[in-house]
């Protein structure tokens, strides 16, 4: 997925159909399994949950085991299917780092106005460590829900000890997975992390939201996004180009572009200025977005290293006028035009 700002909505392309989908199906399917596997104790008919219009069938334990084998099919496909894709993809924004635990408890202790919390990436600290709870939990589930579907097989014997461990473990294992379900919509109380329940639903968060939460995320969209855009200039000036030249007869061609030649021999004068306040490849597009405005101005080059900007002034456009257009970009001109 091409992470990306969305300027006309104000937001970010945070999770691709396929993340959303994976979220969906593996967190209805896991509570399909929770729901189920309790029916199947049995407990609901005790705690009259059978009573309850339209849950009359949660006390039938043979519908319970259904619906457990199937959500686990569906479980267990999900993550196989998402450990193989993102890791296909070489995606590790989501694996716990070094540190997570000492930024993770600076964030949280930020929630309830102590100390600031510290910059993050796409994910924050507690994210990360969330998700490797809920995946090594997850993991335990799969493997001991394994081993008591395989002693169910005809002509297969396990040992009394070893089932009942597996029992225990999936059992426990259970309780601990629906805690880390809950921690994980209890989060979603503080209104700071209210601003992620959309993109639950639509793959998209604020951008304000990631410029104030996700500082190193944020710089490094606004650095793909510039790069994106001073690259777009050079093959939408090429396309105006040929459509222009596919109006013109050749030979009226021949002789505009020899004439062009001519004007630009005489008239063009390659200017070096000296501006300060550029630090990004933002302020590469800016200035060349400013500069390329002005009829007259072509072959825009700015070098961050040197605090130079170089460019052909074809037009003679007065010095002014090129001030001006830096000045109103947001960046101040050290040396007049030469």
């Amino acid at each position: 997925m091409e992470e990306r700002i969305i300027r006309e909505r104000e937001t970010v392309l945070r999770n691709s159909p396929i993340e959303l989908a994976e979220h969906w199906i593996l967190a209805i399917s896991g509570l399909l399994l929770i729901f189920s596997g309790f029916g199947e104790l049995p407990m609901y008919k005790r705690y009259m949950v059978t009573q309850i219009p339209g849950l009359g069938w949660a006390g039938d334990f043979f519908i319970n085991l259904k619906i457990h084998y199937l959500a686990g099919i569906v479980f267990v496909s999900i993550m196989v299917f998402h450990a193989f894709y993102h890791g296909w993809l070489g995606h590790q924004r989501l694996l716990p780092k070094k540190g997570d635990m000492k930024a993770s408890l600076r964030t949280i202790l930020s929630m309830f106005g102590f100390g600031e919390e510290p910059k993050s990436d796409k994910y924050l600290p507690e994210q990360r460590l969330a998700y490797a709870y809920l995946g090594g939990v997850g993991l335990i589930l799969v493997l001991t829900g394994l081993v008591k579907v395989i002693k169910n097989l005809p002509g297969v014997y396990l040992p009394p000890a070893l089932i009942t461990s597996m029992t225990l473990t999936h059992t426990f294992a259970t309780i601990f997975f629906l805690l880390g379900v809950l921690a994980h919509l209890v989060a979603l109380i503080f209104k700071v992390n209210r601003p992620l329940v959309k993109s639950v639903f639509t793959g998209e968060v604020d951008l304000g939201y990631v410029k104030e939460r996700h500082t190193v995320w944020y710089e490094e969209l606004m650095k793909n996004q510039a790069q994106v855009e001073v690259e777009g200039v050079v093959p939408d000036m090429e396309k105006d180009k040929v459509e222009v030249e596919a109006k013109v007869k050749p030979e009226e061609r021949d002789q505009a572009i020899a004439e062009k030649e001519i004007d630009k021999e005489e008239k063009t004068v390659f200017t070096t200025l000296k501006v300060r306040g550029m630090s990004c490849q933002h302020c590469v597009m800016s200035v060349t977005k400013a500069l390329g405005q002005l009829d007259g101005i072509k072959n825009v080059q700015v070098d961050l290293a040197k605090g130079e900007v170089r460019f052909d002034n074809t037009k003679e456009v007065a010095a002014d006028k090129i001030e001006k257009t830096i000045t109103d970009a947001g960046y101040e001109i050290i040396t007049n035009p030469k």
